[in-house]
C-alpha cells in the first residue's frame, strides 16, 4: 500500500503556508519511498538506530502520516506546524487531561511509567494473571507510587525476596512459561524500538509545547533544575524527576512506552487468545496513562500503537520465529488448562470467571473507539482499506478456523474509518482495529464459508461473533464446530447451515436474506428471516418466541424440529414458525424436556404447538 499522493490544489495550499517553499520536504510531492512496493513485514529489520529516514527505515516510513501535519526542523525546537487544527487539538487534550487528573490517576500513571512494560501487560490476563506470574516467575518492584515527587529517579528491579530465577517483564525464559516469555521478548527485540522514529520526527513532548505546538523556553528552571516551557500541560509530580534534560534526544513521536505496551500485549494475545480482546484493551488502557502522566500526547500514543501493531505482525510472520510462536501457544494452552483443571474447550470460560478489570466487553469497545484517534480532527476521504501484507498473522490463534485470506477480510471489514492522517499512513497499519477483528467479520461483501472442527478444540470448536455484520454477501456454516452470531446483522446474501451448529443469539442475527438448513443444527430464539428453506438438519427453537419469516417457508422430507423449554413450560398453544406461506411439514418434532410430548397444528401461514406432559 503506498501513501496517497497529494493533489496540486493541496500542494499549493500548503506551499502558501510556508515561505521557504524550496525547503519543503519531499512528502509534499510524491517521494520515491512513499511509493515503495516492499512491505514493512519484509523490511522491519531496517528499524535500527543508524537508520533515521523513511528511505532507510521501514518504521519511520509507516509513521510518515505525521509529515502531513508536522514538518521536522533542522533542530529539535524548529519544527513547522502544517495542520494547526489537529496539533492544537492534540495539545489541548493533554492540557485538559492533566489539569483534571486526580492524585490516584497520577499515581497509577507513575506505576506504569516505571514498571517494566511487559510485566504491566500481564494484567490483561485477568483471572489468569496470577497463574501467569507464578508460572513465568515474573516479578516487579514497582507496585505503588510515592506521595509527591521522589528524591531520585526510580527504576524497576527484581525484589530481594523474589523466588530464585525470577525475572522482570514477561518472566524467566527458564520457567514453566519460558517460551511465552521468550516470545514476548522476541517481539520486543532488536528491531522493535521507536527511538529511530523519535529522532526522525523530532515532535516534542507535550510539556514542552504551547497549545499551537510551538516550543517556547522561558529561560527559567524549576526547583528541580529542569527548563521551564510555556506549556499548560502538567506532568504528574511523581514523574518530574523522570523527565529528560536533553530534548534533542527525547522526542515524543512515537511514544516508546505505548509501543512497548502494545508489543507485549499482542504477543501475549497470540499465546493466550482466550484473552485476546482483553489484552488489546489493556494495551489501550496502559497507553492512555502516558497522556495522563503528561509525558505524551495523543499523536505520540497513536503512532506508538501503529508501530507496535506492524512490528508484532512482522515478528510473528518472520519464518525465523515460526517454531517459537507455535511452541509458545502450545505451552500456554497446556499450562493454563492444567493449572485451572479445564480443557481447551472450557479454558475460555475459566479465563473469564472471577475478578476482571476488562470484563465488560461494551466498556472495552467504547474505550477503544474513544482512543482510536482521541477525537483529533479528521480529513474526509473515501480511501478504501487495504490490509497490510502479513497483518493476518495477528489473528492466527484467535480465529484459527479461518484461512489467511479470510482473516485479512476480517481485518479489512472491521478497520477504523479513513480520514485521520496518522492512521492513513503508508500501508494503513494504524487503521487496524484488532479488538473488533476478534469479534469476526464486519461485513460479508462476498459469500463467506466458515468450516469449523470441534475436534481441534478451543475456538475451532466454539466461537462467537459480536459485530453487526452488513454487506451483500452471505454465510455458509460448515464443519463440526459451533458458531454463534450475536450482532444486529443486516447482511443480505442469506445464510446456509450445512453441518455443525449455528446459533442465532439475536433476532436479526442471520441478516435479511433467506435462511437454508441443509444439515447440522440451527438454534434460534425469536429470529427474523427473509425466507426459510429446510432440507435436512434440526431447527432448534425456544418454545415461545417464534421464527418469523417475511417470505415463504418450505419444509422438505428429513426436516426435524426441536423445541427447547428454556424456562417454564408454556401450557398454552404457542407459535413456532410464522411465514407468508408454509409448505411441507417436519418429519419429526421433539421436545428437550423428558416426559413431554408435542401436539402440532399446521396452518397455511405457519406452525403452532401445544406441549403436553405425559403421565405414566
Amino acid at each position: 500500500m503506498s501513501i496517497a499522493p497529494l493533489d496540486r490544489r493541496t500542494f499549493l495550499r500548503w506551499s502558501a503556508l510556508v515561505p521557504a517553499v524550496a525547503a519543503l520536504p519531499a512528502v509534499l510531492g510524491v517521494p520515491a519511498w512513499a511509493e515503495a512496493t516492499t512491505a514493512f513485514v519484509d523490511t522491519y529489520r531496517t528499524n535500527v538506530p543508524a537508520n533515521k529516514t523513511p528511505e532507510t527505515n521501514a518504521a519511520v516510513r509507516i509513521l510518515s502520516g505525521m509529515q502531513r501535519v508536522w514538518r521536522t526542523g533542522s533542530t529539535w525546537d524548529s519544527g513547522v506546524v502544517l495542520d494547526a487544527a489537529l496539533l492544537r487539538a492534540n495539545v489541548r487534550h493533554c492540557v485538559a487531561v492533566t489539569r483534571a487528573r486526580t492524585d490516584a490517576e497520577a499515581k497509577r500513571a507513575f506505576v506504569y511509567d516505571r514498571q517494566h512494560q511487559s510485566y504491566a501487560a500481564i494484567g490483561g490476563l485477568g483471572p489468569l494473571a496470577e497463574l501467569y506470574r507464578s508460572g513465568a516467575k515474573a516479578v516487579t518492584s514497582i507496585t505503588a507510587a510515592p506521595d509527591g515527587t521522589p528524591p531520585a529517579k526510580i527504576d524497576d528491579a527484581v525484589p530481594a525476596n523474589a523466588p530464585a530465577g525470577s525475572a522482570l517483564g514477561a518472566g524467566s525464559h527458564d520457567s514453566e512459561l519460558g517460551l511465552v516469555a521468550t516470545l514476548v521478548d522476541t517481539v520486543r527485540g532488536t528491531f522493535a524500538s521507536g527511538n529511530p522514529s523519535k529522532a526522525a520526527y523530532q515532535y516534542p513532548r507535550p510539556w514542552r509545547l504551547t497549545a499551537d505546538s510551538r516550543v517556547e523556553d522561558t529561560g527559567r528552571v524549576d526547583a528541580l533544575g529542569f527548563p521551564v516551557y510555556r506549556s499548560e500541560v502538567v506532568v504528574a509530580p511523581q514523574l518530574l524527576r523522570q523527565r529528560s534534560t536533553t530534548p534533542a534526544e527525547d522526542g515524543g513521536y512515537p511514544s516508546g512506552h505505548t509501543n512497548a505496551f502494545h508489543l507485549a500485549c499482542l504477543a501475549l494475545a497470540y499465546a493466550v487468545p482466550e484473552r485476546f480482546q482483553e489484552l488489546v484493551a489493556r494495551a489501550y488502557d496502559l497507553s492512555d496513562t502516558r497522556i495522563v502522566a503528561g509525558m505524551h500526547s495523543p499523536v505520540d500514543v497513536i503512532s506508538g500503537r501503529t508501530l507496535a501493531t506492524a512490528l508484532t505482525a512482522a515478528t510473528l510472520a518472520d519464518p525465523a520465529n515460526a517454531t517459537l510462536k507455535a511452541a509458545a501457544r502450545e505451552q500456554a494452552l497446556k499450562y493454563f488448562t492444567t493449572q485451572t483443571g479445564t480443557t481447551p474447550d472450557t479454558l475460555y470460560a475459566r479465563a473469564h470467571t472471577g475478578a476482571d478489570e476488562y470484563g465488560d466487553r461494551r466498556a472495552n469497545a467504547a474505550m477503544i473507539a474513544r482512543r482510536a484517534t482521541y477525537g483529533l480532527p479528521d480529513r474526509p476521504t473515501r480511501a478504501a482499506m487495504q490490509v497490510p501484507k502479513g497483518a493476518e498473522v495477528l489473528l492466527e490463534t484467535r480465529l484459527p478456523y479461518l484461512d489467511a485470506a479470510q482473516r485479512r477480510e476480517v481485518l479489512r471489514t472491521t478497520a477504523f474509518p479513513a480520514g485521520n492522517p496518522l492512521l492513513d499512513g503508508p500501508e494503513l497499519w494504524g487503521r487496524l482495529n484488532l479488538f473488533a477483528a476478534a469479534d469476526g467479520y464486519g461485513a460479508f461483501d462476498t459469500n463467506v464459508r466458515v468450516t469449523m472442527d470441534s475436534g481441534r478444540g478451543g475456538f475451532s470448536a466454539n466461537d462467537s461473533w459480536h459485530n453487526a455484520i452488513g454487506g451483500d454477501g452471505g454465510l455458509v456454516k460448515a464443519g463440526t464446530g459451533t458458531l454463534t452470531l450475536a450482532g444486529a446483522n443486516s447482511y443480505r446474501g442469506g445464510t446456509r447451515v450445512e453441518a455443525g451448529t449455528l446459533i442465532a443469539a439475536t433476532p436479526g442475527a442471520l441478516g435479511t436474506g433467506t435462511v437454508e438448513l441443509a444439515g447440522g443444527t440451527l438454534r434460534v430464539s425469536g429470529l427474523r428471516a427473509g425466507g426459510y428453506h429446510q432440507t435436512g438438519g434440526t431447527l432448534s427453537v425456544a418454545a415461545g418466541p417464534a421464527l418469523v419469516v417475511r417470505g415463504d417457508a418450505t419444509l422438505e422430507r428429513g426436516s426435524v424440529l426441536e423445541l427447547r423449554i428454556d424456562g417454564s413450560c408454556p401450557w398454552h398453544e404457542v407459535d413456532v414458525l410464522c411465514a407468508r406461506r408454509l409448505r411441507g411439514r417436519f418429519a419429526a418434532i421433539r421436545v428437550d424436556r423428558p416426559g413431554h410430548r408435542v401436539v402440532p397444528r399446521y396452518k397455511s401461514t405457519g406452525l403452532s404447538v401445544r406441549i403436553l406432559r405425559e403421565f405414566s
